[in-house]
């Protein structure tokens, strides 16, 4: 795995000057698991660097062309020569207009160091809009700038879980409490930003009246010239980062009282990392920077006065924030190197200990028809079972009726309505935040979304299911093939009603596998094998299940093979529906019909195919029904001739359907075997089970009766 780390140009990454961004890098990169695969990019005259692998940007001057996009050009070639897997830019977010330009098929991250509405690239909205579709993640360093970024955006942009903040880090030094000195410390620029004035009039003050302690200032401002003298006071100028922390350590009150609004704030994260009481002003993200302290609600010389004084006559006060301090400080390096690995981990696909064990409630999003709008007709079927499962597996299930939605957000601007459901997805998961996406013929929903959903939340699986016939002697075969194939980019799995190993055109890209129509037990609740029952055979056709009555004039190969099987077949009593102008059954109207049936005629439109079947199956063996089924289904892998009864031809299949309707015992022994194998093993609980292991990769060992591995 190859990260390359892009610095601002003319951030010194040296120990001699550094900059915040060059200090942050060092310190998280340093103790990194992927600092062997990490490459620092920058451009400094400073010979010594710090101790990382880095590479030097050199430019040359060009009157007719920015220095930054030079830097930014001249970044981009070696990166196609070293292809990294991850690019990390820091504190630019311009760069990333020049960079998806010459190389758009890359990972970014995106590093906010400051202010994202002060810097070029992320001042306007459309900018920030960008840089979340353009980024894997964009990482700030206080909530306080992620608020910035978010400011006048539309909600649903606040929830996006590419926008994280990271805290900027310190190394927690061991610092005895009781070593301290009188000293009160200034770290920064010299100027009023800093709140440099507001600090020298305070502390003059304090020092007159306190001539036992003294004041350090450290820092320098050329073009503000502020200054303040007393012979307790010592400008120190600027000091190197290790002078610094030994100050620090030295240190007993520390104050950091910018006017503007601070992004995070270094100085007072050190100081409190030292052992400091931390006064610090109510400003920007500098209220993150400590967990226990002073904060200035009103920012002025006087206030400051007032609370350095009250530390000074107050040693309880003073001790008890010092150790409260050094307690409670969590922002060490290795607290925020981890942070970051894990966010590079996501990216890398390395799956979390809560995917590896089967240890908690997933939130699954299930995108299928619910048919609100054919008012209960077709409340029983599979999409159904296979959300029951979900539900009784302990998960947290959110219903996505997509057709349901096409139909009712259809408008002139958006004729299908394909466009509204697809944003009505991703508005959807940006507040429900899933763990898997479960898709069931949910063909309006685009490939460019899911691609989307998988960039905006690394994690996301993705799963579908298809119940259609893919035999290609069967119906409707090439649009079938193009449905499940239209999304296999960004499908992490596939199931399937007939078995994967006869289909050669499934996508490599993805698992397969196959699953049988799941009973349910709030569905199939008949048993046909305790009844004496008045028909012998049940059989209904349909011409599509949303369509609910039959095609005029339409033909289907099923009716020519069910007359014959009528006229070869004497004293048998058919129950057939959708043949010879008798309407298919739907709903309560279908259980109360065929429960007064002995078998049930399973039989699929084309020519049979390994492990194909409808959902019919489901409804004969599952209700107690004697299950008649083509043999070259190769259902007899499963089930028995004493759970089910296989046909060889049109011929065998009447002479077994005249033996069982005469044969009670038989009758009732075959359907109650059938069913009691069916539900144990083919239930809705244990498919659903299946689609979540076999996309997480849980329980591979487990074991389930259709599937070997």
């Amino acid at each position: 795995m190859k990260i390359s780390i892009l610095l601002p140009l003319k951030e010194n990454f040296s120990p001699i000057y550094p900059g915040a961004v060059s200090l942050f890098i060092n310190d998280t990169l340093s103790i990194s698991k992927y600092k062997k695969n990490s490459i620092v990019y920058g451009s400094t005259n400073f010979r010594k660097k710090f101790k990382l692998k880095y590479r030097n940007i050199k430019i040359k001057k060009n009157i007719f062309k920015s220095q930054n996009k030079l830097y930014v050009e001249e970044f981009a070639k070696l990166e196609k020569k070293r292809n990294s897997n991850l690019i990390e830019i820091h504190n630019r977010p311009v760069y990333l207009q020049y960079l998806t330009k010459i190389l758009n098929n890359k990972n970014y991250i995106l590093y906010f160091h400051n202010d994202p509405q002060k810097m070029n690239g992320s001042k306007k909205i459309s900018e920030r809009i960008f840089l979340l579709n353009s980024c894997f993640k964009i990482i700030f360093n206080s909530n306080w700038s992620k608020r910035k970024f978010l400011e006048n955006m539309d909600s649903e942009y606040a929830n996006s879980e590419k926008l994280v903040v990271i805290n900027q880090s310190a190394k927690r030094n061991h610092v005895k409490i009781k070593s301290k000195k009188k000293i009160i410390t200034f770290v920064g620029k010299l100027n009023k930003a800093k709140g440099f004035d507001i600090f020298g009039k305070a502390i003059v003050k304090v020092l007159k009246k306190y001539k036992d302690w003294s004041a350090i200032v450290i820092g320098d401002e050329p073009r503000d010239k502020i200054s303040f003298n007393h012979n307790n006071l010592k400008n120190l100028g600027f000091k190197k980062h290790s002078d610094v922390i030994n100050i620090y350590k030295k240190t007993s009150i520390a104050v950091v009282c910018s006017r503007w609004e601070e992004p995070f704030g270094r100085t007072s994260l050190e100081a409190a990392a030292n052992g400091c009481a931390v006064i610090i002003s109510n400003r920007g993200g500098l209220p993150e920077t400590i967990t226990d302290g002073v904060i200035l609600k009103n920012l002025n010389h006087i206030n400051l006065y007032k609370e350095i004084l009250n530390l000074i006559k107050n040693k309880n006060k003073r001790t008890n924030l010092q150790k409260l301090s050094l307690k409670n400080f969590y922002l060490t390096h290795s607290y925020v190197s981890k942070l970051i690995d894990q966010i590079r981990d996501d990216k890398f696909f390395v799956l979390k200990n809560i995917y590896i064990k089967k240890n908690k409630s997933f939130r699954i999003l299930h995108v299928t028809n619910f048919n609100e709008r054919h008012d209960g007709r077709l409340y029983f079927n599979t999409g159904r079972r296979i959300n029951n499962g979900f539900i009784r597996q302990g998960n947290s299930v959110l219903e996505f009726s997509d057709r349901d939605i096409q139909k009712n957000y259809k408008s002139y601007s958006d004729l299908s309505g394909a466009k509204s459901l697809n944003e009505k997805l991703r508005k959807t998961c940006f507040n429900y935040k899933p763990d898997i996406i479960v898709l069931g013929h949910a063909d309006l929903v685009s490939s460019d979304m899911l691609g989307q959903l998988k960039d905006e939340y690394p994690s996301l699986k993705i799963a579908q299911w298809f119940l259609d016939p893919l035999n290609i002697n069967g119906p409707d075969y090439y649009k079938n093939k193009s449905r499940i194939l239209d999304k296999s980019d960004f499908i992490d799995s596939n199931f399937i009603t007939t078995s994967p190993d006869v289909l050669s055109f499934l996508s490599k890209k993805n698992k397969n596998f196959y699953i049988p129509n799941p009973s349910d037990p709030s569905i199939e609740t008949l048993n046909n094998f305790k009844c004496n029952c008045s028909n012998d055979v049940f059989f209904a056709l349909s011409h599509g299940v949303h369509r609910g009555n039959l095609k005029y004039r339409a033909s289907d190969d099923r009716e020519k093979f069910l007359k014959k099987l009528i006229d070869i077949s004497s004293n048998v009593k058919f129950d057939f529906f959708g043949l010879n102008k008798v309407q298919p059954i739907w709903a309560d109207q279908y259980l109360k019909i065929i429960s007064n049936s002995k078998m049930g005629l399973n039989l699929s439109r084309g020519s049979p195919i390994k492990y194909y079947s409808s959902d019919r199956i489901t409804q004969i063996t599952g209700n107690g029904l004697v299950t008649l089924i083509d043999k070259k289904t190769q259902y007899s892998d499963f089930f028995t001739n004493k759970e089910m009864v296989f046909y060889s031809n049109i011929s065998d299949l009447s002479e077994k359907i005249l033996k069982i309707s005469r044969d009670e015992k038989l009758r009732k022994s075959i359907g109650k075997k059938g069913k009691e194998k069916y539900v144990k093993f083919f239930n809705s609980n244990l498919v659903a089970d299946f689609i979540i292991n076999k996309t997480f990769e849980i329980n591979n060992k487990k074991k389930y009766l259709w599937h070997n591995e």
